[in-house]
């Protein structure tokens, strides 16, 4: 397996421990240095390398799962984004499964934060980081059947807002930090929203499993 960066498992408990259970194998990429570092401290099994997701610094066909959770949605042009996920299918054994996720553009937030006036939305709602182009459901499935993949599943998740849920969680805590697992009850409260109509449009990211075709 391959995980296109290493944030959360540099600051966090991350997706290690679940993919690891699945995988023989699981290797991480990230292009800093210092994240790669932190994470390997934290699960000495994970085989992390410093590497740009546009420039996957492996041969091809080496992966029979790759999950990219969120980090294709930093680019500035959607030709960078198209480059990103054509270096995913470059990696993967046929009939190897992706799952991958994209900030979701039919949320109206999300649309606000990468519209042109993202760098200023930016500044206002304290993003630390660069809010870059994405897409939403039709457009990151067209993405990947011409790159060379067959989607199997599209959906939209995360429906409660993000820093919602966590300033909720810290208020709550009596130290004034941010409880994982309260976080992930408050968070995982609001996922029966997938399920009705409006989801599409509710969901900060849009996720999809693909197979290589």
């Amino acid at each position: 397996m391959l995980k296109t960066d290493l944030f959360d498992e540099a600051v966090g408990r991350g997706l290690y421990p679940e993919l690891a259970r699945h995988g023989a194998e699981v290797y991480g990429i990230d292009v800093s240095a210092v994240a790669v570092s932190a994470a390997t401290r934290r699960y000495d099994q994970l085989e992390g390398r410093v590497g740009d997701v546009l420039a996957i610094p492996f041969d091809d066909e080496c992966f029979d799962v790759v999950v990219s959770n969120s980090t294709l949605d930093h680019f500035g042009s959607h030709a960078q984004l198209r480059l990103g996920v054509a270096e995913l299918r470059r990696v993967m054994v046929r009939p190897g499964r992706l799952i991958i996720t994209l900030d979701n553009r039919l949320n109206p937030v999300v649309a606000l934060r990468t519209s042109r006036l993202s760098e200023k939305v930016g500044r206002v709602m304290g993003a630390p980081y660069f809010l870059g182009v994405t897409h939403g459901p039709r457009g990151l499935a067209r993405v990947l059947r011409q790159s060379g993949f067959e989607v199997l599943e599209m959906m939209a998740v995360m429906h409660c807002p993000p820093r919602l849920a966590a300033s909720l969680a810290a208020r709550r805590s009596s130290a004034g930090v941010l409880d994982e697992q309260s976080y992930l009850r408050r968070v995982l409260r609001f996922e029966s929203i997938a399920r009705w109509p409006i989801s599409p449009l509710s969901g900060h990211f849009i996720c999809a499993l693909a197979r290589v075709r």
